[in-house]
């Protein structure tokens, strides 16, 4: 997209600019976190300095305190289209997770179902799975098509039944990059009653969210996975928030979405998600923030499609890379898993790493049952080369350049 402002998104974030020291990083690591945008810091630097405080109190730091976490729900209520009330932060998303799973028990029966998936994190798998063994439930797993990388959603009708209580799904896969058509899984969870909750954490960051429109139960999300501090996020709807049996201390609120935010939040760090907002804001149009954000968030997925198909061709194309992708016409995010014939994944990344200063993950990325059925442990997981939207082509052609080198020094078989 030549009219994607990569300088002006390149000068927003300090990690990418020059240093004396070193010679520049290239980030191919955004689906395990992306660098911080300077919105955010400068607000998590500006909450700090301006006097910290606790909520609820009379005088002003206090005051500004309570501003900052009802502006935070605000955001995120433009950002993924709920209503700011549904909005509750936390540690991460995998504590929040646990959190309600813990919560959802009175709802669970013996017999009862949950169904979780083969494709996703175990942040939402497990909350689930210890919920049903806690209860008494039974768990099935919605399985992944291990050719195609894609849920097998054709098996719902099936998997869902009158016993099932709770479905859980990611929205997009964190290694293959997979988007699954969570709308139909929804129809169906709801067709028998069902609660859904929803794994976003990889999807926010590539494409626009509208949690009222899919009529899901819970969203998670987390913010350093969009240019922000390390703060989880939980939007809960209404419905099932207000009569969500939290446990929380006796003398604490019982209001939404007080009562689900245990303790003292982060308030810095929720300081500094409204800074990534605004910044995801300048990159779009509209009249409103909501505007802004939707037409950004479409303009960033629009760019790393582009990227992102560059960079599949061009790793389908070499004989000695197996990689993990989704068939053309799938729905997919700018993150990309691939092996090497014998080669050590972890071994890989290092060179990259040593060599040219680039950061790309290796491992399972705790999409555990995937690489157990891929069969990719055994050679260290997966190599995961994750796009942002300040990466540059540039970029992109001098890790194709490197992945040459490393394949002519190292690889010498092909498949």
């Amino acid at each position: 997209m030549s009219s994607f402002p990569i300088e002006a998104v390149r000068a927003a974030f300090p990690a990418l600019q020059q240093r004396p020291e070193h010679k520049p990083f290239i980030f191919f690591d955004g689906p395990g976190g992306t660098q911080m945008a300077q919105p955010a810091i400068e607000a998590m630097v500006g909450y700090i300095r301006g006097g910290m405080a606790n909520l609820h109190g009379t005088f002003a730091t206090s005051r500004a305190t309570d501003e900052v976490l009802l502006e935070g729900r605000r955001a995120i209520a433009d950002l993924l289209n709920c209503q700011p009330e549904e909005v509750a932060f936390g540690q991460n998303m995998t504590s929040l997770a646990f959190a309600i799973a813990r919560s959802l028990g009175s709802f669970i029966q013996a017999g009862d179902e949950i169904i979780v998936t083969e494709l996703d994190h175990r942040a939402n798998v497990d909350p689930w799975v210890t919920l049903a063994k806690d209860r008494g439930a039974v768990v099935k797993f919605l399985p992944v098509n291990t050719d195609t990388y894609t849920l097998e959603i054709n098996q719902l009708d099936e998997l869902i039944t009158a016993r099932t209580k709770l479905v859980a799904v990611s929205m997009s896969s964190n290694v293959t990059g997979t988007v699954t058509p969570v709308e139909q899984v929804i129809r169906r969870a709801k067709a028998v009653n069902a609660m859904v909750v929803l794994d976003a954490v990889h999807a926010v960051p590539h494409f626009p969210i509208d949690f009222r429109a899919l009529g899901a139960d819970v969203l998670f999300c987390s913010a350093y996975k969009f240019f922000g501090p390390h703060v989880g996020i939980a939007v809960v709807s209404a419905a099932l928030f207000e009569n969500l049996p939290v446990y929380k201390l006796a003398p604490a609120p019982t209001n939404i979405p007080d009562k689900l935010e245990t303790g003292t939040q982060n308030h810095e760090a929720i300081a500094g998600l409204i800074g990534a907002i605004d910044f995801i804001q300048t990159l779009g149009q509209g009249a409103t923030r909501k505007e802004r954000l939707r037409s950004a968030m479409q303009a960033v997925e629009e760019r790393e499609q582009e990227q992102a198909q560059q960079l599949e061709e061009f790793l389908q194309g070499i004989p000695q890379v197996r990689l993990y992708r989704a068939p053309a016409g799938t729905r997919k995010t700018p993150t990309l898993a691939f092996t090497l014939d014998q080669v050590n994944s972890r071994e890989a990344a290092a060179w990259f790493a040593d060599t040219y200063n680039m950061c790309i993950a290796d491992g399972h990325f705790y999409a555990s049952t995937l690489a157990e059925k891929m069969h990719v442990n055994a050679m260290g997981g997966w190599i995961r080369l994750g796009l942002a939207p300040y990466n540059t082509d540039e970029e992109i052609e001098l890790f194709k350049t490197a992945l040459l080198a490393f394949i002519e020094k190292y690889c010498q078989s092909a498949r």
